[in-house]
């Protein structure tokens, strides 16, 4: 997730490295199956507890409003099945997660098997765009059927 200042008081978090990544998991949150996410522990400014934010789409559209519940350092290596569980991606396995955080850190060129990082859950306080909401059950749809990774 990252971060940037806007014309209000709150700040922009974009989820993943692109717009099509960032649509996915902007859609699974919606849906409610993403409660959680991870970055890499250099992440600036990093997350903060209590913290709140508009949760922005891939093409920079205000979907929802989020708050920070938790913020947890850990490594990379220790994440655990219910834990890979709330980030509510792919078929919800630890072995999914792996893979899929394993290629998104390599890509950003950040990952390392004893990295630390951070896994942060969170709370969808509203729904800002109708619209988007509205087809985020078709990405929980491809999601779980393995369409997309």
């Amino acid at each position: 997730m990252t971060a940037s200042l806007s014309s209000s008081d709150l700040p922009e978090w974009t989820f993943g490295d692109g717009p099509e990544l960032a649509d996915r998991l902007a859609a699974l949150i919606v849906v409610g199956v993403k409660t959680a996410t991870c970055s890499d522990s250099g992440i600036q400014p990093p997350p903060v507890e209590g913290e709140r934010g508009y949760l922005m789409s891939g093409d920079g559209r205000r979907i929802a409003i989020l708050q920070t519940e938790t913020v947890t350092r850990m490594k990379f290596a220790d994440m655990t099945e219910e834990l890979a569980a709330l980030e509510g991606e792919g078929d919800l396995s630890l072995d999914y997660w792996q893979s899929a955080h394993r290629e998104y850190f390599t890509r950003n060129g950040v990952f390392a098997e004893g990295m630390d990082v951070l896994f942060e859950t969170f709370l969808l306080e509203e729904v800002l765009d109708a619209e988007f909401a509205a087809a985020a059950p078709e990405h929980l749809a491809q999601e779980r059927a393995g369409a997309v990774k």
